[in-house]
Protein backbone atom coordinates (compact mmCIF):
# COMPACT_ATOMS: atom_id res chain seq x y z
CA UNK A 1 0.00 0.00 0.00
CA UNK A 2 1.12 3.46 -0.94
CA UNK A 3 2.12 6.00 1.71
CA UNK A 4 -0.32 9.29 1.59
CA UNK A 5 0.32 12.47 3.28
CA UNK A 6 -2.88 14.37 3.89
CA UNK A 7 -0.46 17.17 4.17
CA UNK A 8 0.45 16.58 -0.01
CA UNK A 9 -3.23 16.40 -0.76
CA UNK A 10 -4.14 19.59 0.82
CA UNK A 11 -1.22 21.78 -0.80
CA UNK A 12 -0.84 20.60 -3.90
CA UNK A 13 -3.74 22.11 -5.30
CA UNK A 14 -2.61 25.66 -4.17
CA UNK A 15 1.22 24.77 -4.64
CA UNK A 16 -0.01 23.58 -8.48
CA UNK A 17 -1.63 27.33 -9.09
CA UNK A 18 1.95 28.58 -8.17
CA UNK A 19 4.05 26.63 -10.70
CA UNK A 20 1.91 26.83 -13.32
CA UNK A 21 2.95 30.42 -13.79
CA UNK A 22 6.21 29.96 -12.19
CA UNK A 23 7.79 26.81 -14.76
CA UNK A 24 5.40 27.90 -17.44
CA UNK A 25 8.78 28.94 -19.77
CA UNK A 26 10.67 25.82 -18.51
CA UNK A 27 11.21 22.31 -19.55
CA UNK A 28 12.98 20.63 -16.65
CA UNK A 29 12.43 19.85 -13.21
CA UNK A 30 14.72 18.48 -10.34
CA UNK A 31 12.98 17.88 -7.58
CA UNK A 32 14.41 17.90 -3.98
CA UNK A 33 13.29 15.81 -1.69
CA UNK A 34 9.88 14.24 -3.47
CA UNK A 35 8.79 11.81 0.04
CA UNK A 36 5.82 9.99 -0.82
CA UNK A 37 5.59 11.16 -4.77
CA UNK A 38 2.66 12.72 -4.80
CA UNK A 39 3.32 16.37 -5.50
CA UNK A 40 5.58 14.88 -8.08
CA UNK A 41 2.91 12.65 -10.00
CA UNK A 42 0.35 15.67 -9.41
CA UNK A 43 2.30 18.50 -10.61
CA UNK A 44 3.86 16.31 -13.65
CA UNK A 45 0.46 15.21 -14.47
CA UNK A 46 -0.61 19.11 -14.45
CA UNK A 47 2.08 20.58 -16.30
CA UNK A 48 3.20 17.89 -19.20
CA UNK A 49 5.70 20.26 -21.07
CA UNK A 50 7.85 19.71 -18.18
CA UNK A 51 10.24 16.68 -17.82
CA UNK A 52 9.65 16.19 -13.54
CA UNK A 53 12.98 14.29 -12.07
CA UNK A 54 11.89 12.98 -8.24
CA UNK A 55 14.96 12.28 -6.29
CA UNK A 56 14.67 11.04 -2.51
CA UNK A 57 17.43 9.47 0.03
CA UNK A 58 18.15 5.89 1.15
CA UNK A 59 15.46 4.37 2.48
CA UNK A 60 12.77 6.77 1.01
CA UNK A 61 13.94 6.02 -2.53
CA UNK A 62 11.78 2.91 -2.78
CA UNK A 63 8.11 3.78 -1.86
CA UNK A 64 8.56 7.19 -4.14
CA UNK A 65 9.52 4.61 -6.74
CA UNK A 66 6.64 2.47 -6.12
CA UNK A 67 3.89 5.28 -6.21
CA UNK A 68 5.85 6.43 -9.60
CA UNK A 69 5.85 3.33 -11.18
CA UNK A 70 2.04 2.67 -10.34
CA UNK A 71 0.62 6.32 -11.05
CA UNK A 72 3.90 8.21 -12.71
CA UNK A 73 2.55 9.99 -15.82
CA UNK A 74 5.36 9.96 -19.05
CA UNK A 75 6.99 12.95 -18.57
CA UNK A 76 8.01 11.72 -14.65
CA UNK A 77 11.17 10.42 -14.85
CA UNK A 78 12.26 7.23 -12.79
CA UNK A 79 13.49 8.35 -8.93
CA UNK A 80 16.73 8.62 -8.14
CA UNK A 81 18.65 9.16 -4.68
CA UNK A 82 20.15 12.47 -4.61
CA UNK A 83 21.53 14.08 -1.36
CA UNK A 84 21.99 17.51 -1.21
CA UNK A 85 25.08 17.29 1.00
CA UNK A 86 26.76 15.37 -1.41
CA UNK A 87 28.36 17.53 -3.90
CA UNK A 88 28.32 17.67 -6.90
CA UNK A 89 24.56 16.28 -7.70
CA UNK A 90 24.30 13.60 -9.56
CA UNK A 91 21.52 15.40 -12.20
CA UNK A 92 22.28 16.72 -15.41
CA UNK A 93 20.90 20.55 -15.96
CA UNK A 94 18.22 21.92 -15.49
CA UNK A 95 16.30 25.01 -15.83
CA UNK A 96 14.46 24.86 -12.65
CA UNK A 97 14.42 22.95 -9.16
CA UNK A 98 11.51 22.57 -6.98
CA UNK A 99 11.56 21.49 -3.20
CA UNK A 100 8.96 21.40 -0.78
CA UNK A 101 8.85 21.08 3.18
CA UNK A 102 12.45 20.08 3.45
CA UNK A 103 14.78 23.18 4.62
CA UNK A 104 12.99 22.98 8.08
CA UNK A 105 14.09 19.14 8.45
CA UNK A 106 17.66 19.75 7.42
CA UNK A 107 20.55 21.22 9.64
CA UNK A 108 21.45 24.81 8.18
CA UNK A 109 25.01 23.40 6.78
CA UNK A 110 22.83 21.27 4.05
CA UNK A 111 20.54 24.19 3.30
CA UNK A 112 23.69 25.45 2.76
CA UNK A 113 24.26 22.63 0.27
CA UNK A 114 20.59 22.51 -1.14
CA UNK A 115 21.62 26.60 -2.43
CA UNK A 116 25.39 25.64 -3.46
CA UNK A 117 23.77 22.32 -5.52
CA UNK A 118 21.19 24.40 -7.24
CA UNK A 119 22.76 26.71 -8.44
CA UNK A 120 24.97 24.38 -9.73
CA UNK A 121 22.99 22.61 -11.74
CA UNK A 122 20.52 25.71 -13.02
CA UNK A 123 20.55 26.58 -16.13
CA UNK A 124 20.31 30.62 -17.34
CA UNK A 125 17.30 31.18 -17.44
CA UNK A 126 16.89 29.25 -14.31
CA UNK A 127 13.79 29.23 -11.27
CA UNK A 128 14.28 27.54 -8.18
CA UNK A 129 11.03 27.67 -6.03
CA UNK A 130 10.81 26.83 -2.27
CA UNK A 131 7.51 25.68 -0.54
CA UNK A 132 7.30 25.57 3.21
CA UNK A 133 7.18 27.97 6.06
CA UNK A 134 9.79 30.55 6.84
CA UNK A 135 10.50 33.56 9.32
CA UNK A 136 10.80 37.25 8.62
CA UNK A 137 12.72 39.74 9.96
CA UNK A 138 13.39 36.87 12.82
CA UNK A 139 9.41 36.71 13.74
CA UNK A 140 7.49 33.49 13.18
CA UNK A 141 3.84 34.41 10.56
CA UNK A 142 1.52 32.56 13.12
CA UNK A 143 1.85 31.25 16.45
CA UNK A 144 1.40 27.50 15.26
CA UNK A 145 4.66 27.79 13.38
CA UNK A 146 5.92 29.11 16.20
CA UNK A 147 5.18 25.90 18.07
CA UNK A 148 6.15 23.91 14.89
CA UNK A 149 9.62 25.54 15.01
CA UNK A 150 9.75 24.29 18.72
CA UNK A 151 8.78 21.05 18.15
CA UNK A 152 10.94 20.73 15.20
CA UNK A 153 14.10 21.98 17.42
CA UNK A 154 13.00 19.10 20.58
CA UNK A 155 13.24 16.29 17.79
CA UNK A 156 16.18 17.85 15.93
CA UNK A 157 18.49 20.70 17.35
CA UNK A 158 19.96 21.45 13.88
CA UNK A 159 16.61 21.83 12.02
CA UNK A 160 13.93 24.35 12.29
CA UNK A 161 12.06 27.34 10.51
CA UNK A 162 14.67 29.47 8.17
CA UNK A 163 14.95 32.92 8.05
CA UNK A 164 13.66 34.49 4.56
CA UNK A 165 16.31 37.08 4.69
CA UNK A 166 19.45 34.28 5.12
CA UNK A 167 17.88 32.21 2.42
CA UNK A 168 17.45 35.02 0.14
CA UNK A 169 21.04 35.51 0.68
CA UNK A 170 22.09 31.94 -0.18
CA UNK A 171 20.52 32.50 -3.18
CA UNK A 172 22.15 35.64 -4.07
CA UNK A 173 25.45 33.98 -3.76
CA UNK A 174 24.00 31.73 -6.40
CA UNK A 175 23.30 34.22 -8.52
CA UNK A 176 19.70 33.97 -7.87
CA UNK A 177 17.23 36.85 -7.05
CA UNK A 178 13.35 36.95 -5.59
CA UNK A 179 11.02 37.17 -8.53
CA UNK A 180 7.87 36.35 -5.78
CA UNK A 181 6.56 35.41 -2.43
CA UNK A 182 3.51 33.92 -2.12
CA UNK A 183 1.43 32.96 0.25
CA UNK A 184 -0.10 29.59 0.88
CA UNK A 185 -2.61 27.55 3.35
CA UNK A 186 -1.55 26.76 6.57
CA UNK A 187 0.96 29.29 7.30
CA UNK A 188 2.77 28.36 4.48
CA UNK A 189 4.70 30.70 1.73
CA UNK A 190 6.07 29.74 -1.99
CA UNK A 191 9.21 31.53 -2.78
CA UNK A 192 10.70 31.82 -6.42
CA UNK A 193 13.76 32.98 -6.90
CA UNK A 194 15.30 33.39 -10.68
CA UNK A 195 18.25 33.48 -12.66
CA UNK A 196 18.38 35.59 -15.40
CA UNK A 197 19.35 34.48 -18.61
Amino acid sequence: MLAVSEACERNKGPILEVLSGALAACRAVLEIGSGTGQHAVHFARHLPHLSWQPTERGAELAPLAARIALEGPPNLAAAIELDVRAQPWPVAGCDAVFSANTLHIMAWEAVEDFFRGAGRVLAAPGVLCVYGPFRYGGAYTSDSNAEFDRFLRRRDAASGIRDFEALCALAAAQGLGLAADHAMPANNRLLVWRRPG
